[in-house]
């Protein structure tokens, strides 16, 4: 379990870097100026980030499945050489999405200025400045990743269906708390995760407007990681003691 909240932690990590200290720059300096180069590199590790960060929500609620409804088998299962295996597949898989992503967006010819109505460099921003009718390759690239997404998000429920189902049989009410106190933030997360970002990137381009675009982004790419480690690391009993006796050493030195 530390294992893979490591590796969430790292990619939480690099999605909220990947945009928002470029978009808080720019708001201080009452600009919306971004390179080219720094454009690419946007939507380069911001797709790889949240890609391979949905992978390693996939695998971890497969192993949350297996610790409580398998638990004699799960040595067996999700040893450590499996779970690394599988915590490389999700980095892997992200880059390689990434990358055919990026090389497509960007080979599209924009011809309706460079003007982002955006926070950050956005897919369907991006696609909006293009008047090539290849854009529908994108597009069709688009659905599809939706699509899998969609496959993803059902495998989620499933294992958490299982869990719930699991867990109900277990006498003791604290433990009950425990798990449901866990399991449900982690399960609105990532419906509002995939429900904003699917909303965002296949909505028509008639219902859009830039308010709107700023909050379904904000939704989609900084709630999410920001939320993450209050979800899995205060609700361990280790780490909020350490907090707080962190934030107590720092107010009795101030």
């Amino acid at each position: 379990m530390y294992f893979f909240l490591l590796n969430l932690a790292l990619l939480d990590l690099g999605a909220i870097s990947t945009t928002v200290p470029k978009s808080m720059d720019n708001s201080l300096r009452d600009t919306r100026d971004i390179s080219y180069a720094g454009c690419v590199l946007q939507v380069f590790f911001f797709i790889f980030l949240i890609a391979a960060e949905f992978s390693l929500l996939t695998t971890m609620s497969y192993d949350r499945y297996v610790a409580i409804c398998r638990p004699l088998h799960y040595e067996t299962l999700l040893g450590s050489r499996v779970c690394l295996h599988l915590a490389a597949a999700a980095w892997g898989c992200g880059f390689l999405y990434s990358l055919l992503h990026t090389t497509n967006i960007f080979s599209l010819p924009l011809c309706q200025g460079n003007s982002l109505e955006q926070l950050f460099c956005e897919v369907p921003q991006i696609l909006k400045l293009s008047c090539s009718t290849s854009y529908l390759r994108e597009l069709w690239l688009l659905v599809a990743s939706v699509c899998l997404s969609f496959v993803c998000f059902v495998f989620i429920v499933v294992s958490y269906v299982q869990i719930f189902r699991a867990v109900l049989r277990i006498p003791s009410q604290q433990g009950r708390h425990k798990a449901f106190a866990t399991c449900l933030p982690h399960l609105a997360v990532v419906s509002l995760c995939v429900s904003t970002g699917i909303f965002a990137n296949l909505k028509p381009f008639s219902i859009s407007s830039p308010s709107l675009d700023v909050v379904l982004s904000v939704l989609y790419s900084v709630v999410p990681p920001a939320v993450n480690p209050l979800i899995y690391s205060l609700r361990n009993q280790e780490l909020k003691a350490a907090l707080s006796k962190l934030i107590t050493e720092c107010f009795q030195k101030q």
